[in-house]
């Protein structure tokens, strides 16, 4: 683990919450002594650079954002010796919550600078890596009215795009194809996954492991929207849903999605392909800082 740090924060990730959590995140690496420098980033492919330069100069990042803000950081830090630590600044915080770092910015800082280095998966959807879940059907609307959301902030944006997509939805029909096994079945959503939970805390995949080399195939079968939401979505948030016979669980390597209809494929809280599409996964390629 590098002694440098090279701080990379998304101003406006959770409406803001980026940068209150900078001059905390700050104030820590100073009190502890670390050499950092601060980036404010414009746009994805300015983290982009940003990541490439913490590499050149043999930095550890540490990203002060949300799951949109770790996605680019991290393709970019994929096989390098440069590490990824995580302040949560953004809506959902995902990737943060299954590594086990705190939400309070002083004692994320304190891990990126004391924590241990460990090795996780990444996971490429037609080339392109992702770190969490890449799903589509119900999820691509959801996600979609997630993103356009303006006025609501934290985990009940994602109730609220959850609400709005299911009065308009119609079932759709999924092809799943893990390791040349095809499956086909009629639902509301599918996705790969990489790891556990998105979406702010939904652990549509309990048994997905970071550093396994295999990614989880998870969907929900049609039902009534009434069972979906009160009955199916509460297991979603407990990951107790592998007891209803309406999930389909498969693990593999080599995934192949598609659906009777277009869909935009959506990852770390961002639009990352669209159906037909192939999923892989990248074994232990990404150095991440987590708790000791």
């Amino acid at each position: 683990m590098s002694g440098r740090y090279a701080v990379i924060c998304n101003p406006v990730a959770g409406g803001g919450r980026g940068r209150k959590r900078l001059p905390l995140a700050v104030a820590e690496l100073e009190r502890l002594g670390a050499e950092h420098r601060v980036v404010e980033t414009r746009d994805i492919e300015h983290a982009r650079s940003e990541a490439r330069a913490a590499i050149a100069a043999s930095e550890t990042v540490i990203a002060i954002g949300g799951d949109g803000l770790l996605r680019p950081i991290a393709a970019e830090l994929r096989d390098s010796e440069s590490a990824l630590a995580i302040v949560p600044g953004g809506r959902g915080n995902d990737l943060a919550r299954v590594l086990g770092i705190p939400t309070e910015t002083a004692a994320a800082t304190r891990i990126a600078v004391e924590g241990r280095e460990w090795a996780m998966d990444m996971a490429l959807l037609d080339g392109e890596p992702y770190l969490g879940i890449a799903s589509f059907g119900f999820d691509s609307d959801a996600n979609r009215i997630a993103n356009e959301a303006r006025l609501l902030r934290g985990d009940l944006v994602y109730l609220y795009a959850a609400l709005r997509a299911l009065v308009a939805w119609r079932p759709a029909r999924f092809t799943l194809t893990v390791d040349g096994e095809r499956h086909e079945l009629t639902g509301f959503s599918a996705g790969a996954a990489n790891s556990r939970a998105y979406g702010g805390g939904m652990f549509a995949a309990p048994h997905a492991k970071l550093d396994d080399g295999v990614l989880e195939v998870v969907a929900c079968r049609d039902m009534p929207r009434r069972r979906f939401l009160f009955t199916f979505l509460p297991k979603v948030f407990k990951g107790s849903q592998f007891s209803d016979p309406r999930f389909f669980a498969r693990s593999g390597t080599s995934i192949e999605l598609a659906a009777d209809r277009p869909f935009t494929i959506y990852a770390d809280g961002d639009p990352i392909g669209d159906l037909p599409a192939r999923v892989e996964v990248a074994p232990r390629c990404l150095r991440v800082i987590v708790p000791r």
